[in-house]
């Protein structure tokens, strides 16, 4: 399987990953209470006395060094905080005595305390009174409740005798729906860490699975795979509103292998057909290093050719869409299929009679070889022909036995010229080519906008396949062929590009398979 690479592997396990700690953590904050949590850690025990056993010297003086008992003296910084997710009120210590909790130095006698709070909470001093529990006798002390917001904390500075350095020191005391429990810090006397133990490994698994995933992306080989390139010489024929595809197709390919020379030459699609055909029979028995019957030629057409050339063989490339487009004088923006006929078939010759201004209808249409014309009549005119022509040069009716004027230009860019330029115009062309043009606009047509993003979405009918014929089936290595399937691969981007929908596209292929072009 395609999608079965190393990448989408580590991408997969990563989200599915990063979706059971999601899941995880709201569990968690769901079904497991907040706890109230009293945090306490030793940020100092060191010795003040010669006589205690540390291993290391000290020098005294003053106080230190007149009082007897100091020679054995240590003292400990004891901090004390609210390290949980909610504050904690005196009525949190669930003891029966006067005191909150309970600090133990084992082996050691308290001699003094001193308590202080931090930065901005000066009033928790109120609560270190002797009626409020605050004592010691022995090894043990006595602290009060004190009420603490989160974050909140308060450090104990205890003298100390009789024993050594790095003593236990324990804390001991009930909470309500909480515990009181050691805990570590980053720095000396900073906050304790921001990560707990498990979040800490999640975050490092996740974060290797992103390296790997990002390594693999960077360092795999993004060239697209090899196309089986061909040399020779090639021209593409055919529809004209296909052309800019088939130019940039073309020079993508010779770029991508050199060697190789193709020339397009579009002249309408009905004419490209034709001319495929009559290559193809004249090349039928010739002696030539090329198969007969098989020339070096390519037609794109806008639809499917006639039942009067059964040589050629077909592949549907491109799904294309159509628009009508009119003069900006008329600013008419939607008509009915019955409406277009009506225009067509010459029943309409003022725009006033769709709601429109007083102006002469003008048709601009392609000549009888345009794919884009032939689908027109098929898709939109119901099989029906247009009106004949009636003049040359689009500007005045040189046969006045028909009702509008009407003139046949060679190429879209033609049309779309005059039917800027001319008051009342309207002709047809290629959607994109269309597009972004100033002095006309496109139609919609049924309420439906022509538009290759809504293909499968709307009965838009001014649209046809994209055909590619050759003279029978070409050598698999030759330049036809390989084009063709450089067409249908390394091209997709291409045809996208030039707003065709390519079959060779889930969506594309779909669309292709159900439209038969009739």
């Amino acid at each position: 399987m395609e999608w079965l690479s190393t990448e989408n592997v580590i991408a997969v396990l990563t989200a599915v990953l990063g979706l059971l700690a999601t899941v995880g953590a709201l569990w968690y904050e769901r079904r497991v209470p907040r706890r109230k949590r009293v945090g306490y850690r030793v940020q100092m025990d060191t010795a003040i006395g010669d006589n205690v056993p540390t291993g290391g010297a000290n020098a005294r003086l003053g106080l230190f060094d007149e009082t007897p008992e100091m020679s054995g003296a240590t003292l400990v910084l004891l901090r004390v905080e609210n390290d949980g997710s909610q504050e904690i009120t005196d009525a949190d210590y669930t003891g029966r005595a006067p005191h909150g909790l309970t600090a133990v130095f084992t082996d050691r006698t308290i001699r003094g305390v001193a308590v202080t709070a931090q930065a901005g909470a000066d009033h928790l001093m109120e609560h270190f009174t002797a009626s409020a529990g605050l004592r010691y006798e022995g090894s043990t002390l006595r602290i009060p409740r004190v009420p603490l917001n989160r974050g909140q904390h308060y450090k104990l500075l205890v003298l100390l005798t009789g024993g050594p350095v790095g003593g236990e020191i324990t804390m001991s005391g009930g909470i309500q729906a909480g515990e009181v429990r050691p805990n570590r810090s980053t720095t000396p006397d900073d906050k304790p860490p921001v990560l707990s133990r498990p979040a800490r490994f999640l975050t490092v698994l996740l974060t290797l699975s992103v390296i790997a995933l990002a390594s693999i992306i960077v360092l795999r080989d993004d060239d697209p795979p090899p196309i089986e390139c061909a040399t020779g010489e090639l021209t593409v024929l055919g529809s004209t509103a296909f052309a800019p595809v088939a130019q940039e197709l073309a020079e993508k390919y010779e770029n991508d292998c050199p060697g190789s020379a193709i020339t397009v030459s579009a002249h309408g699609s009905t004419s490209g057909v034709r001319e495929l055909d009559d290559e193809g029979r004249k090349s039928a028995g010739r002696g030539s290093r090329r198969p007969a019957g098989s020339p070096p030629l390519v037609s794109f057409s806008d639809g499917p050719k006639s039942d009067g050339f059964p040589h050629l063989a077909e592949s549907r490339v491109a799904v294309s869409v159509f628009a009508l487009v009119l003069n900006d004088r008329v600013p008419l923006r939607d008509l009915t299929l019955a409406q277009v006929r009506r225009i067509y078939r010459g029943d309409v010759r003022n725009w006033k009679e769709l709601g429109g201004p007083d102006l002469p209808v003008v048709l601009v249409s392609r000549g009888s070889s345009s794919g884009t014309r032939d689908t027109l009549q098929r898709r939109v005119l119901a099989g029906a022909f247009e009106i004949k022509a009636s003049s040359n040069d689009c500007l005045s009716k040189d046969d006045p036995s028909v009702p509008v004027t009407r003139c046949e230009l060679d190429s879209t860019d033609q049309v779309l010229d005059a039917v800027e330029r001319i008051p009342g115009a309207l002709g047809y062309s290629e959607l994109r080519t269309a597009a972004a043009l100033k002095g006309l606009h496109r139609l919609d047509l049924e309420g439906h906008a022509p538009s290759v993003e809504q293909l499968t979405r709307t009965g838009y009918p001014y649209r046809e396949i994209e055909y590619a014929y050759t003279y029978g089936l070409p050598p698999a290595d030759s330049l036809a062929a390989s084009f063709l399937a450089y067409a249908r691969g390394n091209g997709l981007d291409v045809i996208r590009t030039h707003g065709h929908l390519p079959c060779a596209t889930p969506e594309g292929l779909r669309v292709c398979g159900e439209d038969t072009g009739s």
